[in-house]
């Protein structure tokens, strides 16, 4: 093979994979933006473990602060966060905060769901996503992921990790998206 001829090969070879490359960016455009703060948090949808399995969605807090935690019962990191998340939903669950913490174990596990969330004392809504739609919706990388829901509907603050959802700064940002929301 001459070196033109390597020359062609190469540039053939270039074209291709930026080609590859520009379309493959183009077709994921949606799926390479980030949800951040400030943006419209996405639908979700799950089952409700109390009681009568029932389709619950971020539809049905319409105008509402949430705290939506993305978690499993697996995870040691969600289990370290879920007694502050238990304390705030107490604190200010009265004010108006509505508190939803959305379980990706897989399917059949709504009895380690519910032992889970009798074991930590949990009174908070508690839904399951068997299907881990929300991980796509929300974008998260892994669990615990939690989101801070304006009543406007745009999300206000995200943590990736576990956090002490009780803590002063924690409380007063909600606090005062409950004010805004005229709750």
């Amino acid at each position: 093979m001459t070196s033109g001829q390597q020359w062609s090969v190469v540039g053939a070879i270039v074209t291709v994979l930026g080609g590859a490359l520009w379309f493959g960016s183009y077709q994921l455009k949606d799926e390479l933006v980030g949800v951040d703060v400030g943006s419209v948090a996405p639908m979700f949808a799950g089952a409700t473990i109390a009681g009568p399995r029932k389709a619950k969605s971020l539809a049905d807090y319409k105008g509402q602060v949430v705290l939506l935690n993305v978690w499993a019962t697996w995870c040691g990191p969600c289990r370290t966060e879920m007694p502050s998340i238990e304390a705030l939903h107490k604190a200010l669950g009265p004010n108006g905060l509505h508190v939803v913490a959305v379980s990706i174990d897989d399917p059949g596990k709504a009895d380690d769901i519910r032992k889970f969330a009798k074991d930590f004392g949990l009174t908070f809504e508690i839904l399951h996503d068997s299907t881990q739609a929300i991980q796509q919706a929300y974008q998260t990388t892994g669990v615990p992921e939690t989101f801070i829901i304006a009543a406007d509907g745009t999300i206000r603050k995200k943590v990736i990790a576990a956090s002490d959802w009780n803590s002063v700064p924690n409380r007063a940002l909600i606090t005062q998206l409950l004010k805004d929301a005229g709750a």
